[in-house]
């Protein structure tokens, strides 16, 4: 730290001067507190006499404290571990059939993004390389404000319901009790919910845990609703395919790199934008009619579920590209706030139920974590156009408004109302009460789990068993571990006989 233009009175010997020395050279000016008043002596705090007791009239030490104490917001419950990156989305297809969003209105135009990418289950400290979900939420700096997905690197995800949501993440987190996590909670919860199957299967298959942010796609995994300028209604499944490759770690690989570098994966995105090599995804879509959603075979707003690619084939729509760093982590990536509820016109929710928890939880969350007024932080605010609320005051507030007034409407030419909704209203009927997701043709737990599985190779379904096997032959009780081999025996009998041979063989 710059000790330049400290006026000492104190001789501190050769090693203080010739460090005083060098700063001159380098500094951009003097240390000053926070209140913008020159630091005198930033080595040694203010004492009753040489070898006394400290005065609290020595503010830059109690300031220093203070600000050090405070230094970290609370870390995010669940995608706490992460690396994030600004770049550029192009748009390389028309797309204006679907959707009157106007960063998706014209084919080359470019938008501004920042996408953070974490692990799931790991607290901030945790290691890059393990085996979790990885989070791919994407900002779009767009002229109508700022647009949020949220998304993984897994196209479904473990319960389709967001009250089941806090139960699986204290299944994932270190129990209470133990301060670890608990192969008992993990298995318990997933066996106990049938739901999870396909998404376990995913998760323990080979691209379980990618050898970095970059080989790796990205997935909406929600439904969105697409509206047109006629006002027709469309639901749409993102997907961003990684230009630079699928690559993969073993169990026995991710262990290693796991304790020789834990942060491999955020170092491997910042080097590689460093040396130039920026990572590039391909933007497809999904695109299914409205009228189509009742009749479909599955519930097409079923988290837990796909759209089969032969019914809905992906429709590649634009680039993008990752090319600048952030200049500091806490401030850009700690900050940085993602909500679902963050649409544009032209763009808006679907019935999926789990989307509609996240509406409320990603915003809550975020208030408070970081603070009521979160979004005028420079990552968070749009940077395309210009906020306009009656929002005041609270922790963080910058006073952006000066005097304008605080309502609406008035008459002293303030911000007012459209009058058209972002997205288009859905018809609803049938009495209030906590219901099941509608079921479809062919809904069930399991089919798409043993469709993932039959479309392996017979060296990564052997890979598949192994990891499930490592894993729940961790449990302490037989009947945990029976229950989760049963989901996968109904997801495939091959898939179930396999598991529980290899399980056994673990148990003893």
């Amino acid at each position: 730290m710059s000790i330049v233009g400290s006026s000492r009175h104190i001789s501190h010997g050769k090693g203080s001067a010739a460090r005083t020395q060098e700063a001159d050279v380098t500094s951009q000016g003097p240390l000053t507190t926070e209140a913008g008043a020159p630091v005198a002596d930033n080595q040694n705090s203010e004492a009753a006499g040489v070898g006394g007791p400290v005065l609290v009239q020595d503010q830059v030490l109690l300031e220093k404290l203070a600000h050090f104490n405070r230094e970290r917001i609370p870390e995010r419950i669940v995608h706490a571990r992460g690396a994030g990156a600004y770049g550029t989305f192009t748009l390389t297809r028309d797309v204006s059939q679907w959707t009157r969003a106007k960063f998706l209105s014209e084919v080359g135009k470019q938008t501004e993004t920042f996408l953070r990418f974490s692990t799931v289950a790991g607290n901030l400290g945790a290691p890059d390389a393990v085996r979790d979900p990885r989070g791919f939420a994407l900002k779009f700096y767009t002229e109508d404000g700022n647009y949020d997905l949220v998304g993984n690197n897994t196209p479904v995800f473990f319960i389709k319901d967001a009250i089941k949501f806090p139960d699986f993440i204290h299944t994932q987190k270190r129990d209470p009790y133990t301060g670890s996590q608990e192969a008992d909670n993990v298995w318990d919860f997933w066996g106990l919910s049938p739901e999870s199957t396909h998404q376990v299967t995913w998760l323990f298959g080979d691209r379980g845990i990618p050898a970095s942010y970059r080989h790796m796609n990205g997935y909406s995994s929600h439904t969105y609703q697409w509206n047109n300028a006629a006002g027709e209604v469309f639901w749409v499944k993102y997907h961003f395919k990684t230009d630079q490759g699928i690559k993969t770690l073993t169990n026995q690989e991710a262990e290693v790199l796991a304790g020789k570098d834990p942060d491999s994966h955020q170092r491997d995105l910042r080097e590689a934008i460093e040396r130039g090599e920026y990572p590039t995804w391909t933007v497809q879509i999904q695109v299914m009619p409205a009228s189509e959603a009742a009749t479909y075979r599955f519930n097409p707003f079923d988290l837990t579920k796909i759209w089969p690619h032969e019914d809905y084939p992906p429709i590649e729509i634009g680039k993008l590209e990752l090319n600048r760093n952030p200049e500091n982590i806490f401030a850009e990536v700690e900050q940085s706030i993602f909500s679902p509820a963050h649409f544009v016109p032209g763009i808006g929710p679907s019935p999926d139920k789990m989307l509609q928890g996240r509406l409320f939880a990603y915003g809550d969350a975020h208030r408070y974590r970081v603070g009521v007024n979160a979004d005028h932080l420079p990552v968070n605010r749009p940077h395309a156009t210009e906020a306009r609320t009656n929002s005041r005051d609270g922790f963080l507030y910058d006073g952006r408004h000066k005097g304008a007034k605080n309502y609406e409407p008035n008459s002293f030419g303030g911000p007012f109302e459209t009058g058209r909704p972002l997205w288009q209203p859905l018809d609803v009927s049938g009495a209030t009460g906590e219901h099941e997701a509608p079921s479809h043709a062919e809904d069930n737990d399991f089919v798409q789990a043993g469709n993932l599985y039959r479309l392996m190779s017979e060296d990564e379904k052997q890979r598949l068993v192994d990891n499930l096997a490592g894993a729940i032959s961790g449990v302490s009780r037989d009947d945990i571990a029976e229950r989760a081999i049963a989901n996968f025996r109904q997801a495939d009998g091959d898939f179930g006989k396999r598991l529980e041979a290899a399980v056994q063989a673990l148990r003893g």
